[in-house]
């Protein structure tokens, strides 16, 4: 006969204000030039308009410096320098571009202290993530598709992939450098040459690592980046020149992209927004699930596609979890992004603040509860506490519509038919995490669960050898592993 298993409640440990933390900010120098043109066919040069446009830190509203705005008569250059080092470059043996992989990735390592400090004050993420995430990943990156690079007859015994040719990539803000390694290095390693257009808002690191494909070697043309905005984007992905377009962003942008390039011929992967379901069942470790709901929301202050933003929690443990849940928010450090000890930095944009904004204000008016700790913001920048809302519906505009920000909504079930009905209901399929110490249990929930990607027990784990994609209005095609060198080649 077994005991029944108790709940006991959460407890906090209170020292008032008698520990304070010193700030620990990272010194360390980013190497940013006052102005950055674009990189075409291996050089830096002014864009034909001479027209530029400010970036600006969001951790304090300061201007860092000047990003060129390529037109068209830019990005018809970038192609056609792209074209003509297509033949060399997918002729060159696959144990060559290889070693310029290798070479890329070694010289992230070695300026990666400089390029995490570049990240944070340009896209407002904490440094500790910057440096002990989005740098290694990025290497990873590098240094996976270096190994496959001259292996390429093995990825589908029996077939010969060969490259596509040209390809048009547009990265988002959110993780402006990895986003970059998901794309260039599986392109480059299938034989593709590239035309990337940063986000406007972070386009620094990206013109930093054109220093580093110089460094090591690259021919010119191989890798192209032009910068700017929406129009600058259109560019890049109705270029006639490109026989694939790689979008990582809205889903908005990725509907209107699919349609653009429809009948086109182009080869088309989109990884688009998310609403991710994190489910908690009675039987979960509850003090390691709460680590992982807050790393699955608050990590890079929620800035993240497969961010876990609805919560649903087993309703026998609700009020635990809960609870847990408010002790831990009062725990996070909320403020300047390159002090070693923030939590949750920056949201990037004033723009992104203001629809973060107006989403919680309908939480609150129609009917959720609403939590937020008590914390100090700082007076300039852009920035946002970490928030819950529980008593949330499944009508309720924070349940369906991507908020992308530092805010959690939680909901309850019963039974497990009702976690996967209430995690399946919304457009979206990008990931979803589950916890529970029943093996079956998280089989079952993951085969049934139409989401792209399913943690079990953890979230926001990636890896290089690992695929990335979604379902429904997350887009489609895949990133990372055996299967994203397939969407970067033909197959003969």
């Amino acid at each position: 006969m077994s005991a029944k298993r108790t709940k006991s409640p959460a407890r906090e440990l209170l020292f008032g204000d008698l520990w304070e933390f010193d700030p620990a900010p990272e010194s360390a120098n980013p190497y940013i030039d006052p102005r950055y043109g674009l990189f075409i066919n291996g050089k830096f040069g002014a864009p034909k308009s001479r027209k530029y446009f400010d970036s600006i830190n969001p951790g304090n509203e300061e201007k860092l410096t000047e990003i060129a705005l390529a037109g068209e008569a830019d990005v018809n250059a970038a192609y056609e320098a792209a074209a003509a080092a297509f033949t060399p470059w997918s002729k060159l043996p696959g144990a060559e571009r290889g070693k310029y992989l290798y070479r890329i990735a070694r010289l992230l390592q070695d300026r990666s202290r400089e390029f995490a400090v570049a990240e944070t004050i340009d896209g407002g993420k904490p440094i500790k993530e910057s440096r002990d995430f989005d740098l290694p990943m990025a290497a990873a990156h590098f240094f996976y598709h270096a190994g496959w690079a001259d292996k390429l007859d093995y990825v589908t015994p029996g077939r010969t992939l060969a490259p596509l040719g040209v390809v048009g990539q547009v990265i988002p803000w959110n993780f402006p450098l990895l986003m970059l390694a998901w794309k260039i290095a599986p392109a480059l390693a299938t034989g593709n040459t590239v035309v990337l257009k940063p986000a406007e808002t972070t386009s620094i690191t990206a013109l930093k690592f054109a220093t580093i494909l110089r460094d090591a070697g690259l021919p010119p043309g191989v890798v192209n980046i032009v910068t700017g905005a929406g129009e600058t984007g259109k560019a890049v992905v109705t270029h006639p020149l490109a026989a694939k377009v790689a979008f990582t962003g809205s889903t908005a942008v990725g509907k209107w992209i699919q349609h653009a390039i429809a009948g086109s011929g182009k080869k088309l992967t989109l990884e688009l927004g998310g609403k991710a379901a994190n489910i908690v069942f009675d039987d979960a470790p509850l003090d390691q699930a709460v680590e992982g709901i807050v790393n699955g929301i608050f990590f890079n202050q929620g800035h993240v596609c497969c961010a876990g933003s609805r919560l649903l929690v087993q309703e026998s443990i609700a009020d635990a979890v809960v609870s847990k849940l408010k002790i831990r928010l009062r725990s996070l450090r909320v403020g300047d992004p390159l002090d070693k000890n923030t939590d949750i930095g920056a949201i990037n944009s004033k723009q992104q603040l203001e629809k973060i904004q107006g989403l919680v204000e309908s939480g609150v008016s129609e009917g959720a509860e609403l939590y937020q700790p008590s914390c100090s913001l700082p007076k300039k920048g852009f920035y946002f506490p970490p928030t819950l809302f529980s008593e949330v519906s499944q009508s309720h505009r924070i349940a369906n519509e991507e908020i992308f920000g530092p805010v959690l909504s939680i909901m309850t079930f019963r039974t497990p038919s009702e976690a996967i009905e209430k995690a399946n209901n919304t457009p979206y399929g990008l990931s979803a995490g589950i916890w529970s110490d029943k093996g079956s249990r998280v089989l079952k929930m993951a085969s049934e669960l139409r989401a792209g990607v399913v943690w079990a027990n953890t979230f926001n784990k990636f890896d290089p050898t690992s695929p990335f994609g979604g379902f429904k209005e997350s887009g489609f095609g895949r990133e990372g592993g055996k299967q994203g060198l397939l969407e970067y080649s033909n197959l003969i």
